[in-house]
């Protein structure tokens, strides 16, 4: 008996030529016909006369295919499916039954334990070849499917930055490990969760915001902050891109800064801070007093400058030495650190054994106060000073000035008057604080 070619396309043929081909019957002249059959067209055919070996032959081999005849002796075709199908190994083989039996309930049997399709007895050439390559192409759909899923889920989840997808409310649909960790997410936290609960103020009430308004638009990257674990700081870029497809969708990409943000806060401090005693140095010093002159003249308060001078400092070096000196103007930097108690008072170094006290939106009675405060702190240090003409230890000499920069005046007035101040307690005896008139 001879058998025609089934047609098929040249992209049916590179997807499944060769493929392997496990056919099962207790009937060998079945087995005859549909290997002669199914070996012209192309396919490896390996046969099983039973149920027990039709298994070990999948489970050696595994097939691509299985076409197995439902009544056998023995383990019939029902439960070699059913095995087939609990077993890791051989769970994604397609499995056709070849039945005799026109019942719908068998039929409804074959499908139950997990059968893809029948072909019914006598066998018809073109039935067969067409169910065969069918479910032989679907396979091979689904394995490069299942590939390609399982690809793109390797990259996200091995991916170094934080992905999320996002309904267009905010609402976080899914997370790979990366944005988990970020996030603080453990599997159980996400329904219902939205992007913008996870972030810190300010960036909460902007992002929940911008979800209102019905982003469709690509936004970032955008610096913000997270709410993290344990009170960590971490700080990402995040870039959202909608998604259109059957259902609306935005991607979210979460690029963590926290390091980079450290190495620049840390440079920033380094290149504001004076290396000598810790105290922000005379740049920074600059840049406060220039940016806090701005702010009080938009807000018409007044702003405060003391002035402070090491009492006979020269004298201390010459006596002590200079590395005594050194010692000496760290002690002092850290009593007025420790005076200017207020989050906006900025001390700083501004030259030699001279430094300065910015006093934010304070008069000139409360910066004299506070300019006091600082100058006993200093006193408090008991530094024996062998060569003072104020005191037997280590003091300073402070002018305090106060401007309304909304009223008049510049930056070079308050430090004049400042100075001024500072030259008269040193003329009237050292170890006191003076007010500019």
């Amino acid at each position: 008996m001879s058998y025609e070619r089934c047609t098929m396309n040249n992209s049916d043929m590179t997807s499944i030529a060769g493929a392997r081909i496990l056919i099962v019957d207790d009937m060998p002249a079945n087995l005859g016909v549909l290997q002669q059959m199914l070996e012209a067209e192309g396919y490896q055919v390996l046969a099983a006369t039973s149920g027990e070996r039709a298994l070990a032959i999948a489970g050696q081999f595994l097939p691509d295919l299985i076409v197995l005849d439902v009544m056998m002796p023995g383990i019939g075709g029902l439960e070699t499916c059913r095995r087939l199908k609990a077993d890791v190994a051989t769970q994604p083989i397609p499995v056709i039954f070849i039945t005799a039996l026109t019942d719908t309930g068998d039929t409804v049997a074959g499908f139950d334990v997990g059968a893809v399709d029948y072909i019914h007895k006598p066998f018809q050439r073109a039935e067969v070849c067409a169910r065969v390559r069918t479910h032989l192409q679907m396979c091979s759909y689904m394995n490069a499917y299942r590939y390609e899923t399982d690809r793109l889920r390797a990259i996200i989840n091995n991916m170094g930055e934080g992905l999320l997808t996002l309904a267009p409310d905010g609402r976080i649909a899914s997370v790979n490990p990366v944005a988990q960790r970020m996030l603080g997410l453990q599997p159980g936290d996400i329904a219902g969760t939205h992007l913008f609960d996870l972030l810190a103020p300010p960036y909460d009430s902007h992002y929940r915001h911008w979800f209102q308004r019905g982003p469709d638009v690509c936004h970032g990257p955008h610096e913000v902050q997270l709410r993290a674990p344990q009170g960590l700081s971490v700080f990402v870029d995040v870039t959202i891109t909608p998604v259109y497809s059957a259902e609306p969708m935005l991607v979210c990409l979460l690029h963590d800064i926290s390091a980079h943000k450290r190495s620049q806060e840390e440079l920033l401090r380094v290149a504001s801070t004076d290396q000598l005693t810790g105290a922000a140095n005379r740049r920074h010093f600059d840049i406060v007093l220039q940016r806090e002159w701005q702010r009080a003249e938009r807000s018409h308060t007044m702003l405060s400058l003391a002035m402070f001078d090491v009492d006979c400092f020269k004298g201390y070096n010459d006596t002590l030495g200079h590395h005594a000196g050194d010692q000496c103007l760290q002690r002092v930097a850290q009593a007025l650190q420790s005076a200017a108690q207020r989050p906006t008072d900025v001390v700083a170094r501004y030259g030699g054994e001279e430094f300065v006290l910015v006093f934010v939106d304070t008069d000139e009675r409360t910066a004299e106060k506070l300019a006091n405060n600082a100058r006993r702190a200093v006193e408090a240090l008991a530094l024996p000073h062998p060569a003072s003409g104020a005191a037997a230890c280590v003091t300073v000499s402070g002018g305090v000035a106060t401007l309304a920069p909304a009223r008049g005046g510049n930056l070079q007035d308050l430090l004049r008057q400042a100075d001024i101040a500072l030259y008269r307690a040193k003329s009237l005896g050292r170890n006191r604080v003076v007010r500019a008139d």
